[in-house]
């Protein structure tokens, strides 16, 4: 990145996807779409010749290029493995990222599909098989250049962010810096429960809106977020309902997962230690990104008083929850 690189996507115009994606003889017939993303900006582009591809516009300065090549490059050695993820495309040069007015970019292969069924036990068994295939090609090799998911960068960078640029409402200062200095307590309490995990690479958002659904089966995209972390990572948001329900769908994740790796039933102590510092971290992403315009568009609810009351609720929840005793599968 360079002094060039812009602050913002305020000049991103369809010209500018159009002919950012020319300077790299791909010529589109005129037909743009823009995709449900906000971390960057991704478009659906028709072609002259050929299906549509897809277009993504990475946020400036969040990335180095370094770390979206390291991305890249791991999503390579799971296609290279016949796991069933979403590339982005090497051109006529070679490359898979590019750069134009400023902006990088890379193109991805179109791809539809729909959401699992998660309530589906056979679905739960298909997606832990091929979770399980990433993370033994994640396990081979580490990061250099993407960070970590773990306490200081989820935890205590995003509370701190929170706690010095005003974002909290003064008469709920004291409430809100004491329930999240005893959810970050009781997450490490939960780690050292836990005790030495590995971390390996993973695709580090695997919710249901990132794996599409087809009679095929399952593919993953947007490993955007992909960081270093715990296996766990990339299966609890996969869980939802009742304890009893949770356990019955961690059974069938874990059915299919350990096919291909092994799981450390020690992991289960996180699950709501993650859960936690998703959610601190999840606010101050949305207040680092409050400068950009789609953002009070698309969450006109956040930093309201009703906003933070609900967050040191939540959080309060959360420091019960992290005390009980983890999942089991039996």
């Amino acid at each position: 990145m360079n002094d060039s690189t812009p602050l913002s996507f305020s000049t991103l115009t369809p010209d500018c996807v159009l002919d950012a994606l020319e300077s790299v003889g791909l010529y589109s017939d005129g037909r743009l779409l823009a995709l449900n993303s906000y971390e960057n900006r991704v478009y659906q582009v028709g072609m002259e010749d050929g299906p549509p591809l897809v277009a993504k516009f990475y946020r400036p300065a969040r990335w180095t290029d370094a770390a979206i090549l390291e991305e890249h490059a791991f999503v390579h050695e799971l296609v290279e493995s016949e796991i069933p993820v979403v590339p982005a495309t090497a051109l006529a040069n070679g490359k898979t990222l590019h750069a134009f007015a400023g902006y990088r970019f890379a193109v991805f292969a179109r791809h539809g599909g729909r959401a699992p069924e998660l309530d589906d036990p056979a679905t739960l068994e298909w997606l832990g098989r091929f979770i399980g295939r990433i993370h033994a090609v994640g396990a081979l090799k580490n990061f250099e250049h993407r960070p970590a998911l773990n306490i200081q960068t989820f935890g205590i960078e995003p509370r701190d962010y929170l706690l010095a640029n005003n974002f909290i409402p003064p008469d709920l200062l004291d409430a809100y810096r004491s329930v999240v200095t005893q959810a970050l307590d009781g997450v490490q309490r939960c780690y050292e429960r836990a005790g030495d995990v590995s971390t390996l690479r993973l695709h580090g958002d695997c919710h249901c809106g990132n794996v599409l659904w087809t009679d095929a089966g399952p593919h993953f995209v947007d490993f955007d977020d992909s960081r270093s972390g715990p296996a766990i990572q990339d299966l609890w948001m996969l869980l939802s309902g009742e304890r009893r329900d949770m356990v019955r769908q961690f059974s069938d994740l874990l059915a299919g997962y350990e096919d291909f790796a092994e799981f450390d039933t020690r992991e289960l102590h996180l699950i709501e230690a993650l859960r936690t510092l998703r959610l601190i971290h999840y606010a101050a992403w949305l207040a680092r990104r409050w400068d950009d315009p789609a953002f009070p568009v698309a969450f006109p609810w956040f930093n309201t008083q009703r906003y933070w009351q609900d967050r040191i609720l939540e959080l309060r929840e959360q420091v019960a929850l992290m005390d009980e005793a983890p999942l089991w599968t039996n």
